[in-house]
């Protein structure tokens, strides 16, 4: 992972070896908060309580605070549901309680030309207005592994995306001229802030990665990122 001067990025893989035993049944209680769910991806928290779940095959269900799942949203973008690719994240933006936008990253195309995309609507009740997508992974690729997919807001209002390599595209990770294996920093709109690292590349933040997955940030705006991978 590579980032001229910006250091605000830290990879974190957090390998923990208990002994057996070590979480003895007396110790804990699972209480299920929703069930039969197909594949459920992601977890997006509203403000009156409420939590959207994404599901790996393209659909999105409220749960909300009573613990009722809801029959799936409508007006959620089409998603390419094979392998690795579906419908990823859903991220609500930080001023959702007034302009109600929420964020969605999901595989988009088919087999021979997919990539990683980014679309945001407006949710009312059960469905989601306004849709339009704001970023697709340039170049696209063939397969449906490695996607990366993950969202998280930064303090200044700028969202991350993070992208996989790829798998059988892993080289281009190390390269500026792919968007495979990076961490992207876009507007709320999906422009390129002004102020990425690497001016002809306007949407990159990081590169070099793997297939990150694990994203968030914490308050002082350190950002911590893992991925799938051996190391």
């Amino acid at each position: 992972m590579n980032h001229n001067g910006l250091n605000t990025l830290l990879a974190v893989l957090c390998l923990t070896l208990l002994p057996v035993g070590t979480f003895a049944q007396d110790k804990y209680t699972l209480t299920p908060v929703a069930e039969n769910l197909d594949f459920p991806w992601s977890i997006g928290f509203l403000p009156n309580g409420d939590r959207l779940i994404t599901e790996l095959s393209g659909q999105l269900k409220r749960l909300d605070a009573a613990g009722r799942l809801g029959d799936p949203i409508q007006g959620v973008p089409e998603v390419f549901h094979a392998g690795q690719g579906g419908l990823f994240d859903v991220l609500p933006h930080p001023n959702f309680s007034n302009n109600q936008w929420i964020y969605l990253s999901y595989a988009a195309g088919g087999q021979s030309a997919n990539g990683t995309t980014v679309a945001r609507g407006q949710l009312a009740g059960e469905t989601l207005n306004n849709v339009e997508v704001i970023f697709t992974v340039n170049p696209r690729k063939y397969g449906p592994l490695h996607y990366g997919g993950r969202l998280a807001w930064m303090p200044d209002g700028t969202l991350l995306l993070t992208t996989g390599d790829g798998m059988d595209f892993r080289e281009q990770a190390q390269y500026l001229n792919t968007q495979f294996g990076k961490t992207i920093r876009m507007n709320p709109d999906g422009s390129p802030p002004a102020d990425n690292p690497y001016p002809e590349h306007p949407y990159i933040f990081t590169y070099g990665h793997r297939n990150p997955q694990g994203l968030t940030v914490g308050a002082s705006g350190a950002i911590y990122l893992h991925e799938h991978g051996p190391q």
